[in-house]
């Protein structure tokens, strides 16, 4: 059996950010082999992911990037089950890590940015699951990506939710400001679509059951069922496809007058939202 030093348990605490208990129990097991060490901690990461993989994950924190040119966007989304576990440098760092991997790679999802090696020879998931082992807790990732003549994103102040928001027809028009406003749009009123044709039919389907169900508990003939429904499937449409809420900052303008009435024709292509515990 080999001689464990301190010095030896700081070197793996070094190479690895692991716990000083953590990296001497692997150190011990593994007879000072310091390779087959790191590989017992790396299973120790798998064997929490597993046991936690039921566990809620409601904190976390979200990081985005825009290119240059504006016509990219990435977002990615590192939840974890604690506050304080959102708040750690090394947590933080992941995310970024995650989020430089994106951009290098220009990933097209979340299986190929998963997958990514990064120049110690790890994956993105084999870096996750070895926070997981050090910090004891399951972490979740969600990714986005979102290509549009011009990009707009948002971070909320809780750093748990952020969009990407493509614009099109944006004309000599300074995006900035009326992208962000959108953006925060998308953030505070979750809707389901750009507009009424990018509702899912199952959606559709369902909103015009439910008006129909309540049209006969409110004992109305049933000859009437199918035009009161469509007349609340059109509120539906008005409450939660973007194009046609009210802006939240002047409700006397939908999300397209504001759009148009910056920049003739300007309008929404496609978002992504992502909310960490909600």
């Amino acid at each position: 059996m080999a001689a464990i030093t301190a010095a030896d348990v700081n070197k793996l605490r070094t190479m690895t950010g692991a716990g000083m208990m953590d990296c001497k129990k692997a150190l011990t097991e593994a007879d000072g082999d310091f390779e087959a060490a790191r590989d017992i901690l790396r299973k120790q990461g798998q064997k929490i992911a597993d046991k936690r993989a039921d566990n809620e994950t409601s904190e976390g924190f979200v990081a985005v990037a825009v290119s240059e040119d504006g016509t990219s966007g990435k977002l990615v989304a590192l939840a974890c089950e604690t506050e304080s576990v959102a708040k750690v440098a090394n947590f933080r760092e992941l995310v970024q890590r995650i989020l430089d991997a994106a951009v290098r790679t220009n990933a097209t999802s979340q299986e190929e940015l998963l997958a990514t090696k990064e120049d110690d020879g790890l994956t993105i998931q084999e870096h996750i699951t070895d926070l997981m082992g050090k910090i004891g807790e399951k972490l979740n990732l969600t990714y986005a990506t979102l290509t549009a003549e011009k990009v707009a994103s948002y971070i909320h102040s809780d750093s748990k939710k952020g969009v990407l928001v493509g614009l099109k027809n944006v004309g000599d028009a300074d995006t900035a400001a009326v992208g962000r406003d959108v953006a925060m749009q998308i953030v505070a009123m979750k809707p389901v679509a750009v507009d009424k044709d990018g509702v899912d039919a199952s959606i559709t389907e369902r909103e015009i059951e439910i008006g129909k169900e309540q049209a006969r508990a409110e004992g109305k003939p049933e000859a009437m069922l199918e035009k009161i429904a469509q007349g609340k499937l059109n509120k539906f449409y008005k409450e939660n496809t973007l194009l046609n809420q009210e802006f939240v900052k002047d409700n006397s303008l939908t999300i397209a007058q504001l759009l148009d009435k910056t920049s003739k024709g300007m309008t929404v292509t496609d978002f992504k939202r992502v909310a960490i515990g909600a």
